[in-house]
């Protein structure tokens, strides 16, 4: 498979790929959404998606997960390897543990079914949100030095050396939130709210994952992070050379 089309941050409604085995839920979805100001291309199952995604450039995919063949789960991780494109999980299974296996694969954020339309439109509109390049400025961007790694606050991009290490959306409001006040913990229920997130333990055990996949991109030893640190009772803390 050829490389995907990146994010678009032009002007105009954002472009959302639907990617449901069911033509029912499809059809309604895409109705739904474009009444909604979106512009929207529905796909039948994960390889009909790859295509799209080879010559189409999207903001978002929603992305159903129990599909015939390759399902959400895989589909989410085999493209994050190539693209940042914010991804939201729908499915009928509604375990903790599946939420987390979701999150582990790339996913932003995961709705269960049924799911009331306006929550998904909050969700969708979170997430883009988060995904959005910031405005620009005249001013210098400011740099965070972490080790041979530095994150550039006003790009949301980390490069180690020359090379540009991806980070997905929800990763880059991470990486914000915590260069916004360096040295200084945060707590798990606060970043769950920068989030999108309502708080509550299924949302801060979210947070716990993303965490965890941040520090694969930062640390050297992630399993003795020196640099994004857990702080005993007060939460995560971003500290920088």
């Amino acid at each position: 498979m050829s490389g995907f089309g990146q994010v678009t941050d032009g002007e105009g409604p954002a472009h959302i790929l639907v990617v449901d085995d069911d033509s029912r839920i499809r059809d309604l979805l895409k109705r739904f959404l474009t009444r909604s100001g979106y512009l929207v291309t529905a796909a039948r199952d994960a390889a009909h998606a790859s295509r799209l995604l080879e010559s189409l450039a999207f903001d978002m995919l929603v992305v159903d997960v129990m599909m015939p063949g390759e399902d959400g789960f895989s589909l989410t991780r085999r493209i994050r390897d190539q693209i940042d494109t914010p991804v939201l999980l729908l499915t009928a299974r509604n375990e903790t543990g599946d939420r987390i296996e979701g999150l582990e694969a790339g996913a932003d954020d995961y709705l269960p079914k049924p799911f009331e339309p306006r929550e998904l439109l909050l969700r969708i509109a979170a997430i883009l949100r988060r995904a959005a390049p910031p405005p620009t400025t005249e001013a210098p961007p400011k740099v965070l030095a972490l080790g041979d790694a530095n994150f550039d606050i006003l790009r949301g991009e980390l490069k180690r050396g020359e090379e540009v290490v991806r980070l997905t959306s929800t990763e880059q409001a991470l990486m914000r939130v915590f260069s916004r006040k360096p040295n200084e913990p945060v707590s798990r229920s606060r970043l769950a709210e920068e989030l999108g997130g309502s708080g509550g333990e299924v949302q801060e055990r979210a947070v716990d994952v993303q965490i965890t996949r941040l520090r694969r991109k930062l640390e050297i030893d992630p399993k003795t992070p020196r640099y994004l640190q857990t702080v005993r009772g007060a939460g995560y803390m971003l500290t920088p050379d």
